[in-house]
């Protein structure tokens, strides 16, 4: 699927709503659950996640792909965990900040 920023998802398995904050060109295969993620008019399949797809998501986080090319935000949590086909997206990390001392 054609991603840009800004494209609202769900996952066809559980609750999981994500927003594309940055996306990479070409084509994604984007996940979630072990099943594909729809657009948000799209009609969700039912079922359950995949055991193997199962860490969950939590709302408000966001979660990158291991390139850091691609970038999602959670907006609506879920039990299914993300990933880009095989391959899980992992949450980012706060940046630290400096020490005022």
């Amino acid at each position: 699927m054609q991603l840009k920023a800004g494209d609202r998802l769900k996952s066809a398995v559980c609750q999981t709503q994500v927003m594309v904050i940055a996306a990479p060109a070409g084509d994604v295969e984007l996940c979630c659950g072990g099943a594909p993620l729809l657009s948000l008019d799209a009609e969700a399949q039912g079922g359950a996640p995949d055991p193997g797809h199962s860490g969950g998501t939590l709302i408000g986080k966001r979660y990158v792909s291991a390139d850091g090319n691609l970038e999602l935000l959670c907006t609506r949590p879920g039990e299914g965990s993300l990933s880009v086909g095989a391959a899980p997206l992992a949450v980012k990390e706060a940046k630290a900040l400096p020490s005022s001392d």
